[in-house]
């Protein structure tokens, strides 16, 4: 303000100078210089007025962003909102060419939310929109697949409890599309396991020494239609958590060895003493066995499942028994390119010896752009009770 006063001054002096010196009216020249000075005093008024609003809306806006990010639960505790919150999801798109049509089909859109409440206790959620477009007379579905609370009790053990992913086979509860091959997946792994396969209940998981783990879980049950041309189809028996009958429950168990490097060896038993809920006693064990294994670019996976169902009524229809295998070699040229091909049989009516088996030769290629993001194409070749030809192309991703 000194500086600017003398400033005003000097200029003053050096005008008033010039002026006399041309003649010019002094005193009318020294009523224009006050009369800017005031001006110049009415903008300092203005801009400090500015500032001290721009400073307001700064203070606002940091407590507005402080409500948002602290969450007041109405008990005494407040944590960050996004605090240990995680997102993640995959999806995929088929095209199907084949000799029973052709279709393409945004198959599955979904997305992963999880809160880590604290070192050892955490939540996790999966949530799913299926082709695309559901409602009434569409041919979508919504769905929940997971939503559990898991509690860890160290390095080698933990529990859950809520709606999760049965542990049985290899795709039910790692079936994002970078993790396999094939644009659809494998027959045996969607009629005898029927991937994907989610229950309510509780679990519990462990690791013993020399890679060896295991899982038990108690949880809601099938409950498989009697009549019908779905009569005891297994995939037909999920009732998905939706308002579930739960007159009989399930208990699994489950064994894995992976303590040689690229081989991963499992083991599932699973009994349920009526899988038609109290139409009719039909108890039922599966039994599913499968190996992994990787060594450098060549790759195998083999699976064998058997349902075995004690029903006068499932028998009849031959239904009584329902088993399925497949044999996958892979290899792999680089961080890009892989090509697999795949051998699969099932036969949902296995209790008549006479009948006929879904036999399938799939071969075909990934085309990774990136570790999360594939494009798919194969080609099948389908025989037996089921004679359906064509190839398949799909693009897959998962964050």
């Amino acid at each position: 303000m000194k500086i600017r006063s003398s400033l005003i001054g000097a200029f003053a002096f050096l005008l008033s100078t010039s002026v006399s010196a041309q003649g010019v009216d002094l005193d009318k020249v020294l009523a224009e210089i006050e009369n800017l000075k005031s001006h110049i005093k009415m903008l300092e008024a203005q801009v400090k007025e500015v500032k001290t609003t721009a400073q307001t809306a700064n203070q606002t806006a940091e407590v507005a962003i402080e409500t948002i990010e602290e969450k007041s639960f109405g008990n005494g505790f407040t944590s960050s909102a996004l605090e240990g919150v995680s997102l993640g999801g995959y999806g995929e798109l088929h095209y199907n060419n084949l000799d029973s049509g052709s279709e393409i089909d945004f198959h599955r859109f979904v997305l992963f939310f999880g809160k880590q409440f604290t070192d050892k206790l955490r939540f996790f959620s999966e949530f799913e929109l299926e082709h695309a477009l559901a409602g009434d007379g569409k041919p979508g579905e919504v769905e929940l697949e997971q939503a559990f609370i898991e509690y860890s009790f160290g390095d080698y053990s933990s529990a859950k409890a809520g709606l999760f992913l049965v542990p049985v086979g290899i795709l039910n509860e790692t079936h994002e599309p970078p993790t396999f091959h094939g644009v659809e997946r494998n027959g045996v792994e969607k009629e005898i396991i029927p991937s994907t396969w989610w229950e309510a209940g509780a679990a519990y998981s462990g690791s013993l020494a020399n890679g060896l783990s295991y899982d038990v879980a108690f949880h809601s049950g099938l409950n498989v239609p009697t009549e019908g041309k779905n009569a005891y189809r297994i995939r037909s028996g999920r009732q998905k958590v939706a308002e579930a009958k739960a007159e009989d429950f399930a208990l699994t168990g489950r064994v894995k060895y992976t303590g040689v490097p690229g081989l991963e060896l499992s083991l599932t038993a699973m009994r349920q003493a009526d899988i038609t809920q109290g139409s009719e006693e039909a108890s039922a064990t599966l039994i599913e066995a499968h190996a992994v294994y990787r060594r450098g670019p060549f790759g195998m996976r083999a699976l064998y499942a058997e349902w075995d169902i004690d029903s006068d009524n499932a028998a009849a229809l031959g239904k009584d028994s329902q088993d399925g295998f497949y044999l996958e070699p892979s290899y792999t040229f680089n961080d890009n390119w892989s090509a697999f091909l795949r051998y699969s049989e099932y036969n949902t009516t296995a209790g008549f010896s006479s009948s006929e088996a879904v036999e399938q030769f799939d071969v075909g290629v990934n085309w990774n752009l990136h570790e999360n993001v594939v494009i798919k194409a194969d080609i099948q070749n389908q025989s037996g009770s089921k004679d359906d030809d064509g190839f398949n192309l799909g693009v897959g991703y998962q964050f």
